[in-house]
């Protein structure tokens, strides 16, 4: 089956709403010079074709709370049915089958140290078809969280990425407090990132003034962004590989940094363990990795080991579609 194409407003399309995912259409339109029907009509046509999803999605950071990286080796028999249940989990954020399909990686939002330990220590090491747990704790974000690769796509000018941008997090004295109307509302965002004020208050509870004035807040501050999820085949983007770095201290800035300036790298993190940066990135060959492998990561000081794990399968990349 042939891939859909995509031309240039679908691209540019796509990197504004990575800018501002509850950007208005109509202000799309005038940035981009085009009808607000037109980018309606794409907007559903990018939808169907390349199964784009504008999700909210929280920084945990912001909430004092920690993210991890789980790397699961399973048996064979068991791996897509465990990657299938951890992708069913609200506190998962993706789940890729690597390795020959005997080794889940999972992006983990555990809510409290006690949700944390009772996976980590509890749950897991108890599934009998899983050989070996792995975590890793993210300590600090080089490239990722709102930022992805349609941020590096080029497809709007740099004065159209002005127009879009939204301003820089405001700085926080105290982690913030989810109270259960936010809880609402961020629940509802996660499925759909462009869920009218309507749902929201349905949601929440609350007023139309109530939920503008909360949703400004979780923007303003940071804790809450906007992703947008696409299948990548169509974007030249057919081969993801999870890149685990092992680097010396004095060098994890100065490599990290580099890795995030990189076109084909979408997030990019130091993390606890003897691997201590971790990255994804996207090529449309097998070659162009290996060109990578060897020309752009090779030339970086530093860097003692590097493992690289194909993925083999997205079985969630922001959000769980078991009907793909």
């Amino acid at each position: 089956m042939s891939l859909p194409t995509l031309d240039r407003l679908d691209l540019q399309i796509l990197q504004a709403l990575q800018l501002d995912g509850r950007a208005p259409f109509s202000r799309i339109a005038a940035v981009l010079g085009v009808s607000d029907q037109t980018v309606a009509r794409r907007y559903r046509r990018l939808h169907n074709a390349v199964n784009m999803r504008v999700l909210g999605i929280t920084d945990e950071n912001r909430f004092g709370r920690q993210s991890w990286i789980v790397r699961l080796h399973c048996t064979p028999d068991a791996a897509e049915q465990l990657a299938d249940a951890l992708a069913r989990r609200p506190d998962t954020q993706f789940v890729h089958l690597t390795s020959g399909g005997t080794e889940i990686v999972c992006g983990m939002k555990p809510r409290s140290r006690k949700e944390r330990d009772e996976l980590l220590f509890g749950r897991l090491q108890r599934t009998r078809q899983i050989v070996r747990v792995t975590a890793h704790c993210l300590l600090h974000s080089f490239y990722g969280g709102p930022l992805g690769w349609l941020n590096k796509s080029h497809a709007l000018t740099p004065q159209q990425e002005s127009a879009l941008r939204l301003p820089d997090p405001a700085p926080l004295d105290a982690p913030l407090i989810a109270d259960a109307a936010d809880e609402a509302l961020l629940a509802v965002l996660r499925r759909d990132g462009r869920a009218t004020l309507a749902d929201l208050q349905t949601a929440t509870g609350q007023s139309e003034s109530a939920v503008k004035r909360r949703l400004e807040t979780l923007r303003s501050t940071g804790a809450l962004y906007f992703d947008v999820q696409y299948d990548q085949g169509p974007l030249g983007q057919g081969v993801s590989v999870m890149l685990w770095l092992t680097v010396t201290p004095r060098a994890l800035a100065d490599v990290g940094s580099s890795i995030a300036a990189h076109q084909e790298v979408d997030f990019v993190s130091a993390i606890t363990g003897q691997e201590n940066i971790v990255v994804t990135a996207h090529f449309e060959s097998s070659e162009q990795l290996y060109a990578y492998l060897s020309e752009k990561i090779g030339a970086l000081d530093g860097i003692q080991a590097v493992e690289s794990a194909l993925v083999l399968r997205q079985v969630k990349q922001l959000t769980y579609e078991p009907n793909r």
